[in-house]
């Protein structure tokens, strides 16, 4: 049994090598009630329980300054350094260094120390002062411990000489420049209880003691759950490892190692201690009984392929599914559409000798050398080629990546008696825009795994229900498209009162942790179940996009269709725009006020020397309100009795009908 230490000074001086420990509360200060809130869960310490140590994780580090007693912490990625303050007491033996310094040499170094007075072994002198490394401790001949140091002589010649352990003399510790990170002081043993200055503040600098703040993994005597609270409880605990071999713990495992576990573990009974709260991953009736607490059966663990599928857009939400393997149903090839010819590339790529037929009329554009298609027009696509574009500036063609397609029309009955070989090869840009639908004439029905082989996206109808499931929820779709296939480690299990149907736990997907129980299987040894596996699950969408963030799969983009080159007719019109811009901003400076009097004449046409010069803008007359003679705006009523009288108003009172003439007449001067 281990000596009475505080919790803070166990962990800091506690090899992770040993873990697991079992330590028995034995006092402290307790807060609360004795219960902690940390991380949502509650830990109760109290007197005599049993707490396994199963981890330990490095929270931060805390310093303190030894001659104010300030203190602060420090996170564990700080960049500063520190140098090692040598200790003031001397050592009287040899034996003593050995005893409390760690000997050999580490990542952070080794024990360097000097001699007040000089020493003499075997003919051999060592002054005062000099340097001495200790390396290791070995045994000689007639059984005299002897500590191998290291020693630097004259003209920085090296040796190493052997001290007794019974050598008395007057020894301190020698302090270096180097400088240790935190990270290095909180991994060594030697140094995490030593006093430090930082590097940038030379002897000034205050004497620090740093301490690390770890977040420890427990398991509780009394709960099955994974425990975790930091290293700074004030309390007091015992080592009783030795002690308490015999204990048993409730051990928690992930999925992942339950998959780990050997084939002679399976089957078995499991208990859910920490169900995959707030996983929105899975959309199935066997998610929801996963709730803590819960009695699983793990029948056996393995690797299965899946494959991700969606339903088509339409007036329903887009439903995504995992397929086994396993899957029984029938399902016969679709007819896919296509919205553009890039679309067709794609698809080629992977089927090669793909037979289309355009389901849309699209008209010719010469100039980015797009041809005419029809509806019922039949394609197959032969190859891709580069072919000359639209010129640049330089006048060079550019090289357009385009689709060679075989075009051949319907033949309606009547036109049997017609050649038949109606067909010509056209060129398809990767940028045209299009409607087109495979020709399919395959009615096969196909397994799973014969589509499988088969490269995908693939568009399939499922014509023949799975008979092993309860609900084949593919047989009521009108389509499915097979995207992906992957390889998952799976754990299939099923509830405990329904231990024949069974369902595939994806292990990567699934957040959870469970224990063995030493509960009876639900069926007698002689007799087991014969089992029902869910093929399919139904996923979100949420699982569909964290799915191809994870294998980063990125499509590139559709070409861009090439620049235009403007025509010699469009050159003219640009021309005869900017005039238009001026008339419109003279208009814009027009007032009521001005249609009183004489209308200032239309501004001339452009001069042809300089047709890019804009028209001179006429200066606005300055008329004050005052002055104006113009009438309000009598067309804001409505009653009828007023329509008719505004309309016997002299034409000098028609201050609107003034305003669309001068509208009028600077546009017919400019345009006509």
């Amino acid at each position: 049994m281990g000596d009475l230490q505080s919790l803070r000074i166990f962990i800091n001086c506690m090899d992770r090598k040993s873990l697991p420990r079992i330590l028995q509360i034995c006092s402290g200060v307790y807060f609360q009630g004795s219960i902690y809130e940390l991380s949502g869960s509650e830990v109760c310490l109290s007197t005599g329980d049993l707490v396994k140590i199963i981890g330990l994780e490095l929270l931060s580090v805390f310093c303190e300054e030894i001659d104010t007693g300030s203190s602060f912490e420090l996170p564990t990625e700080y960049t500063g350094q520190f140098r090692l303050v040598a200790e003031d007491l001397p050592y009287n033996t040899i034996e003593e260094i050995v005893g409390l310094c760690p000997v050999g040499v580490d990542a952070c170094g080794s024990f360097i120390f000097t001699s007040r007075e000089e020493l003499t072994i075997d003919n051999f002198t060592v002054p005062e002062g000099k340097q001495l490394t200790l390396l290791s401790v070995e045994i000689s001949e007639d059984g005299e411990r002897l500590a191998r140091c290291h020693v630097v002589g004259q003209n920085k010649t090296s040796a190493e000489i052997l001290l007794p352990l019974s050598l008395k003399g007057e020894f301190y510790e020698y302090e270096s420049d180097r400088g240790y990170t935190l990270q290095e002081i909180m991994s060594s043993t030697r140094l995490s209880c030593r006093r430090f200055r930082s590097t940038s503040m030379k002897n000034s600098g205050a004497l620090l003691l740093f301490s690390p703040v770890y977040e420890i993994s427990a398991i509780m005597h009394m709960r099955k759950n994974v425990v975790k609270f930091p290293s700074t409880l004030e309390v007091d605990v015992q080592d009783v490892t030795e002690e308490s071999q015999d204990l048993v713990f409730v051990t928690p495992l992930s999925l992942t190692e339950v998959a780990s576990q050997p084939k002679e573990s399976f089957p078995t009974m499991a208990e859910i201690l920490d169900g995959p709260e707030g996983n929105t991953f899975f959309n199935c009736s066997w998610f929801n009984e996963l709730q803590r607490g819960s009695q699983l059966v793990l029948h056996r663990c393995g690797h299965t392929t899946l494959i991700l599928a969606s339903t088509p857009k339409g007036r329903k939400a887009k439903q995504y599914y995992l397929i086994s393997e396993r899957y029984g149903g029938r399902m016969r090839k679709r007819a896919r559409e296509f919205g553009s010819v890039y679309e067709l590339y794609l698809a080629t790529c992977q089927s090669p000798g793909l037979k289309v037929s355009v389901t849309r009329h699209s008209e010719a554009v010469e100039e980015e050398g797009i041809p005419a298609l029809s509806v019922g027009e039949q394609l197959e696509v032969l190859r891709m080629d580069l072919l000359d574009g639209l010129k640049d500036k330089s006048g060079a063609a550019q090289k357009v990546e385009s689709l060679v397609c075989k075009r051949t029309m319907e033949v309606d009955d009547d036109d049997d008696d017609e050649d038949d070989d109606d067909s010509e090869e056209i060129s398809l840009p990767l940028f045209m825009a299009g409607h087109f639908v495979e020709k399919l004439s395959d009615k096969k029905k196909y397994k799973l795994t014969d589509l499988m082989s088969s490269p995908l996206p693939l568009d399939i109808k499922v014509v023949t229900r799975d008979k092993d499931l309860e609900q084949d929820p593919l047989t009521g779709l009108t389509a499915l498209k097979l995207e992906e296939s992957f390889t998952e480690t799976i754990v299939l299990a099923s509830l405990s009162n329904k231990p024949d149907w069974c369902f595939e736990l994806p292990v990567s997907w699934l957040q959870m942790s469970l224990c063995f129980t030493s509960d009876h299987l639900p069926w007698s040894s002689d007799e087991p179940p014969e089992l029902h596996v869910e093929t399919v699950t139904e996923v979100t969408e949420k699982f569909y996009y964290e799915y191809h963030k994870l294998i980063s799969k990125i499509e590139e983009p559709p070409p861009r269709p090439p620049k235009r080159k403007p025509s010699a007719s469009e050159a003219p019109k640009k021309a005869k725009a900017k005039p238009k811009r001026n008339v419109t901003k003279q208009l814009d400076n027009l007032s009521l006020n001005q249609t009183k009097g004489k209308r200032s004449p239309p501004p001339p046409p452009p001069d042809d020397e300089t047709p890019d010069q804009p028209p001179p803008i006429l200066p606005r007359k300055n008329t004050s309100t005052a002055d104006s003679n113009s009438l309000p705006n009598m067309y804001v009523r409505s009653p009828k009795n007023e329509r008719k009288s505004a309309r016997r108003l002299s034409d000098s009172d028609h201050d609107y009908e003034s305003i669309e003439d001068a509208i009028k007449n600077p546009h017919e001067s400019m345009f006509y």
